[in-house]
Formats: C-alpha cells, sequence, structure tokens
C-alpha cells in the first residue's frame, strides 16, 4: 500500500524559507512522478509543483514560479519542495501526491491517486 507522509510544514515570516519534505513508501518511488499541492482555508485544493520520475522535467504553478524547487531524490524515497520568499498567501496545508500509473510527465493533468496527511504551512506578514 503506497504511503505518503509529509513534514516539515510550520510557522515562518514573510520572505522566509521552508523546505518540506514527503517520505514515500509501498512502492518503487523512482518509477513515478510527484507532486505538490495546497489548500488554503476556503479555497479549492490547487497544483502547486510536479516533477517527472527521473527529475528530468519540473512544473509549477505561476504563483510560486522562481520561489519554489521540487525535486526529489530516489535512494531515499523523498520528493521536497524548497520553498523561498514566502508570502502571507503561501498560507496552506500543503500536500504529497502521486499518480497510480507511470507517466513521463508531472502535470496538473494527470491524475493523482495517492496523498499524504498534508502539513501546514503559516506565513505571517
Amino acid at each position: 500500500q503506497v504511503q505518503l507522509v509529509e513534514s516539515g510544514g510550520g510557522l515562518v515570516q514573510a520572505g522566509g524559507s521552508l523546505r518540506l519534505s514527503c517520505a514515500a513508501s509501498g512502492r518503487t518511488f523512482s518509477s513515478y512522478a510527484m507532486g505538490w499541492f495546497r489548500q488554503a482555508p476556503g479555497k479549492e485544493r490547487e497544483f502547486v509543483a510536479g516533477i517527472s520520475r527521473t527529475s528530468g522535467t519540473t512544473y509549477y504553478a505561476d504563483s510560486v514560479k522562481g520561489r519554489f524547487t521540487i525535486y526529489r531524490d530516489n535512494a531515499k524515497n523523498t520528493v521536497y519542495l524548497q520553498m523561498n520568499s514566502l508570502k502571507p498567501e503561501d498560507t496552506a496545508v500543503y500536500y504529497c501526491a502521486a499518480p497510480s500509473m507511470i507517466y513521463t510527465i508531472a502535470t496538473p493533468g494527470i491524475p493523482y491517486n495517492y496523498w499524504g496527511q498534508g502539513t501546514q504551512v503559516t506565513v505571517s506578514s
């Protein structure tokens, strides 16, 4: 059974940085694309970033381009989201996600079937 466990959330001032981690288990991690999503209070969950299984391609929401970086360590079965220059509007619960099928891309359009429990990120102004 696929399990995704996020960590690294917290409270940070605007302009600060956080790094989120997502440890995966239950299947061959390196065979699958991975993604990060977020959901702010009263809003729908939205795609933040995705990374292909070989790290060859990354995808970002326009709102985080140039500030966030997604990367993975297949030897550690872990995907990361480095978040810099954080803004109050980045406040949300952040979720790690993975598709059940093998894709060569990691765009928001592929079906993400497995989800972590989420980690809260709060950015104060």
